[in-house]
């Protein structure tokens, strides 16, 4: 057996092409979408991301301010931009981008995003209304897995899947998305004994915790559909995921590649989160 591709790259373009259309009424009628990214890091790879979603923004006709505090920036300092810009009325969407300096915590600071304008569900507001099925933005990233999967077809209702990690990013949010689409979810962790006999049970596994290679072949039932979420970058400057593809793709039934995957859709969704945010 060789696992079906799961791209994310078309999924990505229809979410792109939608919210570029989307953008330009919104500018035509006198209201230019327009998101905010703090950065307080000099870390490389999220210099990368931030470029990327800058990129895709400006195709999409979405203003992408780029507010980049330094390394060097104190936790009072990145909660004073953070109010500031959730109180300017121009501004429709805020990320915190991670990694932060050193003492600073995502959880404490996001708090400071206006929940209507934190679109990549970072306020802990934004996650206690998505575990109440209250509306409410979704990480981008957890939201991407069942995008992902409705584009493909994946049946959800009923099915038990299992998802490895337990990250208010990622593992969280996307077991109540599954909850909320019928699913019977299991959240996995460091401290789950026989990581594979839990996996192997399942009919979906959605792999989210930052490990290059952790699942394997063993982790997997024949047949499974795998979503590989991590972004592990490599020496030679590319990107590996949480899954052992070359063993996994033999056994499941689809499986989601890196890169390719997930990631386009996170970008993609992040810019639709914004232009609704305009909207409203």
């Amino acid at each position: 057996m060789s696992a079906t591709v799961l791209s994310g790259k078309e999924p990505a373009a229809a979410i792109r092409t939608e919210t570029a259309a989307r953008a330009a009424e919104l500018t035509a009628a006198g209201t230019p979408p327009r998101l905010a990214v703090v950065v307080a890091t000099a870390d490389e790879s999220s210099a990368w991301y931030v470029r990327s979603i800058a990129r895709a923004a400006e195709k999409a006709g979405i203003t992408c301010d780029v507010v980049d505090l330094g390394p060097g920036a104190s936790s009072s300092d990145i909660r004073h931009k953070l109010a500031a810009l959730s109180a300017d009325e121009n501004v429709h969407g805020v990320i915190l981008q991670t990694p932060l300096p050193e003492g600073a915590k995502l959880e404490d600071l996001a708090s400071a995003i206006a929940f209507e304008k934190d679109v990549d569900g970072a306020n802990p507001l934004s996650l206690g209304r998505l575990a109440a099925g209250l509306p409410a933005f979704a990480p981008a990233t957890a939201e991407a897995v069942l995008t992902i999967l409705d584009h493909h077809g994946v049946e959800l209702t009923g099915r038990h899947v299992a998802v490895v990690g337990r990250s208010n990013v990622v593992g969280k949010p996307a077991a109540h998305l599954l909850l909320n689409r019928n699913a019977t979810v299991t959240v996995c962790h460091s401290r789950t004994r026989d990581l594979a006999a839990v996996t192997s049970a399942a009919d979906v596994v959605v792999a989210a915790v930052g490990r290059p290679g952790l699942v394997t072949a063993e982790h997997v039932r024949t047949g499974a559909v795998v979503v590989d979420v991590g972004t592990n970058p490599t020496e030679d400057g590319g990107l590996v995921g949480d899954v052992d593809a070359a063993s996994v793709a033999e056994k499941a039934g689809a499986l989601t590649p890196v890169p390719g995957g997930v990631g386009p859709v996170t970008t993609a969704l992040l810019l639709r989160h914004t232009v609704q945010a305009a909207t409203h």
